[in-house]
């Protein structure tokens, strides 16, 4: 068994409490065996057809000889910088992968024109484009295909040597992609984008960019034996029971890396956690948090500590442990599937099912209205610093400072609740927008989530909508220097982002959520936003 896990305090007690039970019912051999009716009666339809990442290093395997040829092929045309345009599970499973591998892979989850233009001026004589995308219909990923299928002609540059499709068997994507002579991998269409880590979705970008794919799988597989058995040291079991067994339950995980040498990983397990557990009112919500974060200083009641560590240090975290965290440890094939197997559990202590995702379509049908009506911009309530303020009445009348206008939202942040910070920016040239985080934490002293947008529309956004309505929301949005179209569309990068952005918060104030947004008109407006907070 490679993952070790520990705990101590509330998730200690919930492990002694949950996992005999679990182990009775015989939860990890039947969630290995596909069983759809451990989830209840409303999760079979959807349980039934997304359950095969269980599967999914003995599916993938073959994938591999091909993957790898593939990359030798490229390497010796000279092509040797990967580009993944793809959102959600597509994104975040290739990123921890080489992150962790140490090996160059360039995400492109934005629609912010600045972050596609980048992209694109970036090696394009040597770049290779992975589509990802389960049925090709997803906007961000359409909209920068079309964007590299023209750079590369305008380029003199065959888009079908230089375009790499991974998608389901029989999708709009594949037919299209296979028309156009581009090379296509298949994924396994029974697991569902954020259980995808181990399927071509994330094995392609990898393997291309350079990863040891072969070893993520010999990982996994070494875990495997221990996860389908049902035995109370099953690292599955043991893991869903301290995140969803606790009671009174601790309903905010924060993710803390502390000496690990996977890198990235809890933001992966953010859209893992969110977007599988945050409906029907309940969820838990996943807070990616450094070691000296306030929440993890101060100490929150309802927010578990969760510490990936280092194997070497594992045993210097007595301290932790006494405290009542959760540390554990291993090699990140055995954590991805591990985590897979422990939010399945985790769904089913619950009480819902954690194979849909029925909260994310709205942000994206508010957004499509948007593009389809252009109504005129808001004018906002007040400019300060370059930054524009918009918001409810509550938040923004009487006051004539972002800083003001903040305190308001922070006070609608109540005693279980929590804010959250969407960045709908250039995240390659903003990357002191994240900064906001810890310092709006240390204020408001309860649990503080930061997401790029759209990005983060693939992950927390469901827990958004679906979750505990205890959320109080801060949208950032930024004036582009330079806009770009989207070739066959009627809109540019600049307008999709504007109207996601838009979209969102129009939904989350249907659904009672308090909104704050700020538009920064300025190259400038970052700085003063930074610094309107700092002590």
């Amino acid at each position: 068994m490679s993952i070790r896990i520990e705990a101590g305090g509330a998730a200690e007690r919930a492990i002694k409490a949950v996992v005999p039970q679990l182990v009775g019912d015989r939860v990890a051999s039947g969630i290995t065996a596909q069983d759809p009716d451990l989830w209840g009666n409303a999760a079979i339809d959807e349980a039934s057809k997304r359950l095969g990442w269980t599967e999914a290093v003995s599916v993938s395997r073959p994938l591999v000889d091909d993957i790898l040829a593939l990359r030798t092929t490229l390497l010796g045309r000279g092509v040797d910088h990967v580009v993944l345009a793809g959102m959600g599970g597509s994104s975040l499973a290739p990123e921890v992968i080489t992150r962790t591998a140490g090996v160059e892979l360039t995400v492109l989850d934005s629609t912010a024109p600045g972050q596609v233009l980048s992209a694109l001026d970036d090696r394009l004589e040597r770049t290779v484009l992975v589509v990802s995308s389960k049925s090709g219909s997803t906007v961000e990923t359409d909209s920068q295909r079309r964007a590299y299928e023209k750079a590369f002609t305008d380029a003199g540059i065959d888009p079908a040597e230089r375009i790499v499709v991974v998608t389901d068997p029989g999708s709009p994507l594949e037919t299209s992609a296979r028309e156009a002579g581009y090379r296509v991998f298949n994924a396994d269409p029974n697991v569902g984008g954020r259980f995808s880590a181990l399927t071509a979705f994330g094995l392609v970008p990898s393997g291309l960019a350079g990863a040891d794919i072969s070893e993520l799988l010999e990982e996994a597989e070494a875990e495997l034996v221990y996860l389908a058995s049902d035995q109370p040291d099953n690292p599955g079991l043991l893991l869903g029971a301290a995140i969803a067994g606790t009671q009174p339950l601790k309903d905010k995980l924060g993710i803390v890396a502390d000496g690990t040498h996977i890198v990235g990983f809890a933001d992966w397990a953010e859209q893992l956690i969110a977007e599988s557990t945050g409906k029907d009112g309940k969820g838990l919500l996943p807070v990616v948090l450094d070691p000296d974060s306030p929440e993890v200083t101060e100490g929150l009641a309802d927010v578990q500590i969760i510490r990936l560590v280092g194997e070497a240090t594992r045993l210097r975290h007595e301290r932790e442990l006494a405290r009542g965290e959760i540390v554990m440890s291993g090699t990140l094939g055995s954590a991805l599937l591990v985590w897979e197997y422990a939010v399945a559990v985790a769904g089913r202590l619950l009480g819902i099912n954690p194979f849909d995702q029925p909260d994310v379509e709205s942000a994206k049908e508010a957004a499509r209205g948007l593009l389809d009506a252009r109504p005129e911009a808001t004018p906002p309530a007040f400019v300060d610093g370059g930054i524009e303020v918009r918001g409810d009445s509550a938040l923004v009348d009487g006051v004539s400072t972002v800083a003001g206008a903040v305190e308001r939202l922070l006070a609608e942040v109540g005693p279980t609740g929590y804010l959250s910070i969407q960045a709908y920016v250039d995240r390659v040239a903003e990357p002191q927008l994240a900064d906001l985080r810890d310092l709006l934490a240390a204020r408001v002293q309860r649990p503080v989530t930061f997401g790029w947008g759209p990005r983060f529309l693939h992950s927390t956004g469901q827990f958004h909508k679906g979750g505990p309505a205890v959320g109080a929301f801060l949208q950032i949005t930024a004036d582009a220097d330079e806009d770009l179209a989207i070739p066959g569309r009627a809109f540019t990068f600049g307008e999709l982002i504007a109207a996601q952005a838009a979209g969102d918060a129009a939904v989350l104030a249907e659904h009672g959520r308090p909104v704050l947004r700020l538009t920064l008109t300025s190259d400038a407006a970052t700085a003063a936003l930074l610094d309107q907070f700092v002590s």
